[in-house]
């Protein structure tokens, strides 16, 4: 009986011992929107953080993830966030230019020599003084994942100078920091809806366009085209979103949680990305395109040759927010 009671106390003693390590947890469905669909490499890291979550919360902590744009448009979607009526996004930094200026900076031409590179930046102290922005929009960033670098194709030549540049037809978005970057170059920038770049290019109506490898391979836009040039000439973050009044009425350990496992699902995002990227250009090869990649020596003359238009959206991006990102790139490439 003794043996009984014994063994009985010490499980009891030892459930106590375990059940605080979830006491904090509430059961939560937590809504996250995306303008992608679910097998883009976002989906990958929504997986790894949800197991994540499942770890931490015992399974309390679940996320719903709604698949292009089915809750809305990017901004949309960021402004409900606001509101406190929805919890989370994943969105590209873009689209959010009207609430925070500041996320202008990600668009600038030549910004970003290599993932790695954009990696440090991001996150590190620059990538916290953009969450600050972000948090006073009501908006708290769990972490930054990838959209990717763009690169250039074309059906005219290989560009290995920004000379190479001149006169060619560029098919960009409607955004004016991607216009102002071509014809920089002495390109000919024609804003155009992404449906018609395909017979675009195919007319000839059109010689280039800049998308990252795996678009110009899901595309298709190879068959249309001869030449890659990996030009690196923007790098775009996706922002990890949450509601920041949601956000503030959970528990500390939620928290903590949610902003560990979303790290987790940044990483695992970003590797599944650069396995695509690499799988897609060696398809592009096989298309029997040429590729090159733009060495160091010409990448700092584009950048060098791109600052007039860091000029001249400095004003509207924010003259500190320019002048922090390139001191701080500065530093790491120790120059």
């Amino acid at each position: 009986m003794k043996k009984l009671l014994f063994a009985t106390t010490a499980i009891a003693i030892a459930i106590s011992g375990a059940a605080p390590a979830f006491a904090e947890f509430k059961s939560r469905n937590i809504r996250v929107s995306n303008g992608i669909n679910a097998d883009h490499p976002v989906g990958n890291g929504i997986k790894a953080m949800q197991a994540c979550l499942d770890e931490k919360s015992g399974g309390k902590l679940k996320l719903t993830a709604f698949w292009g744009g089915a809750l809305g448009g990017d901004l949309q979607a960021t402004q409900a966030l606001r509101s406190g009526v929805q919890e989370a996004v994943v969105t590209s930094s873009s689209p959010l230019v009207g609430i925070i200026p500041a996320l202008g900076v990600f668009d600038l031409p030549f910004l970003f020599s290599s993932p790695a590179e954009a990696y440090q930046v991001l996150d590190g102290k620059f990538g916290d003084s953009m969450n600050e922005k972000l948090d006073a929009a009501g908006l708290v960033n769990l972490a930054y994942w990838e959209n990717g670098f763009r690169n250039l194709s074309n059906s005219q030549r290989p560009v290995t100078k920004w000379e190479d540049f001149s006169g060619m037809k560029v098919r960009v978005m409607q955004n004016n920091i991607f216009l102002d970057t071509f014809q920089n170059l002495g390109a000919n920038a024609t804003p155009m809806a992404f449906g018609e770049v395909y017979s675009a290019l195919e007319t000839k109506a059109i010689d280039a366009q800049e998308n990252p490898y795996v678009t110009i391979d899901t595309s298709k836009f190879f068959e249309v085209q001869k030449y890659v040039t990996e030009t690196n000439h923007a790098y775009t973050p996706f922002l990890f979103l949450f509601s920041k009044p949601i956000f503030n009425s959970y528990a500390p350990e939620e928290q903590a949680a949610l902003r560990d496992c979303a790290v987790v699902g940044r990483d695992v995002e970003r590797q599944v990305i650069a396995d695509l990227n690499k799988k897609s250009l060696e398809k592009i090869k096989e298309a029997g395109l040429e590729v090159n990649q733009l060495s160091p020596e010409e990448q700092a003359r584009i950048r060098e040759k791109s600052m007039v238009v860091y000029e001249k959206h400095k004003a509207e991006i924010g003259a500190d927010v320019v002048d922090g990102i390139l001191a701080e790139l500065k530093t790491i490439r120790g120059n």
